[in-house]
């Protein structure tokens, strides 16, 4: 089953704000059998917010759309919908009563704008925000499905778990069964992967399919099923997964979609270590990926950011002579800054990174991209050097995986 999805913003569409709202959404409608056909990014007009439910139905049932129906004046998304579905504005009480003990638990006087919020076309169903002020209105046309909800992320995705997903669900029933399994593979540039599992492919059934989904340093492996008999999907799913495995041994590092800082951290808590960082050039950017992750204060000790020479002397111990002789961007640096962590922080495993991160700052033998990092689980220490492409933020982005990657295997 297809669905499209529509977000409204003109700040989305100048650059000022980045949509997560599509992608999160695409990610959670996977699993009941459902695929984005499409994408539109509008600006908040009415023409162009009409045209893009046109298109939308004309190859969809469902549209999802998000954006355009907040408290401000240059929201007109909802009197479109108005416009195009037809009814007339009415008060949902039930939306009224939430906006008003929401600002009342705030102590906040409500303006006459957010009122407003709980006005809504009579032609909609609504489904009562339980997180903000707008509520979610569920229009149909025939067999057409359109859900306006916020843009606020928070907002959508609470209320698209809690209450619009089990909607979908019970308005578009379906007697096929769809399967998917995910996998998270290291190791493989997507090329060499690809070639590796081209016997496996040639062998897949016409109902099962094997997509690849490249990130930097990881590739995630989806297979996607679709069979009218439960039975048959599983048992298929069930025996392609063991071939991935055999196939690919200890390079599938999860099976399931997750972040590798979680994974990492799943590691660190089975074995019952404990984790440091000392980073120089990814600036506290591992450290903030694995306490992204909840409950990583059971493994997650602290971090280091020794961004000058100095407190890699004077906190992390490591030796000023070779500062001075093999420069900052060195393997001995690294791995004297690995054994800093845990020691600073009293732990049994850490990682360090030191390098280039750009745009300026390279030299020849040193050139921008240039990172040195090491690992340390108990006594064994490992180091590499890695040559990265890109921007600022790029490089920082692939060391800290390369990083945790490096650590994985130690684990």
């Amino acid at each position: 089953m297809k669905f499209s999805t529509i977000v409204i913003g003109d700040e989305l569409l100048i650059g000022q704000v980045t949509d997560t709202n599509s992608g999160w959404i695409a990610r959670h409608m996977a699993p009941l059998g459902w695929e984005p056909l499409s994408v539109r990014v509008i600006a908040d007009d009415a023409a162009q917010i009409k045209l893009a439910i046109d298109q939308a139905f004309a190859s969809t049932d469902l549209v999802l759309m998000t954006g355009g129906i907040g408290p401000t004046k240059d929201d007109i998304t909802k009197q479109t919908l108005l416009s195009y579905f037809g009814g007339e504005m009415v008060l949902h009480e039930q939306s009224r009563r939430n906006v008003d003990e929401m600002f009342a638990r705030r102590g906040i006087a409500m303006n006459e704008l957010t009122a407003q919020q709980a006005m809504v076309p009579s032609s909609c169903q609504v489904i009562l925000n339980e997180v903000g002020t707008a509520p979610i209105m569920w229009f149909e046309r025939g067999n057409k499905v359109l859900v306006s909800m916020p843009g606020v992320p928070h907002e959508t995705r609470t209320m698209m778990e809690r209450a619009v997903i089990p909607r979908i669900v019970k308005r578009f029933h379906s007697d096929v069964d769809v399967e998917y399994r995910t996998m998270v593979v290291i190791d493989y540039a997507e090329s060499a992967l690809a070639e590796k599992l081209a016997p496996l492919e040639q062998q897949l059934p016409s109902y099962i399919h094997l997509a690849y989904l490249p990130e930097q340093g990881i590739i995630r492996l989806r297979l996607t099923g679709t069979h009218a008999s439960h039975e048959v999907l599983n048992a298929d799913m069930d025996r392609i997964s063991q071939q991935l495995h055999k196939i690919l041994g200890n390079c599938i590092i999860a099976d399931a979609d997750k972040p590798l800082a979680q994974i990492v951290g799943e590691r660190l808590r089975k074995h019952q270590l404990t984790l440091s960082t000392a980073e120089s050039c990814t600036g506290g950017n591992i450290a903030h990926k694995i306490t992204e992750i909840a409950g990583s204060s059971d493994y997650f000790m602290g971090s280091v950011v020794s961004y000058s020479n100095d407190v890699k002397h004077r906190v992390l111990g490591v030796d000023q002579t070779v500062l001075d002789t093999c420069g900052a961007v060195s393997q001995p640096v690294v791995e004297q800054m690995v054994a800093g962590a845990c020691n600073v922080c009293h732990t049994n495993c850490a990682v360090a990174t030191s390098g280039v991160a750009g745009p300026g700052g390279g030299t020849p033998d040193k050139p921008v991209g240039t990172v040195w990092m090491a690992a340390r689980v108990g006594d064994v220490t490992v180091s590499r050097c890695h040559h990265f492409n890109g921007s600022r933020a790029q490089i920082i982005d692939r060391a800290t995986t390369h990083a945790l990657i490096m650590l994985l295997h130690l684990l």
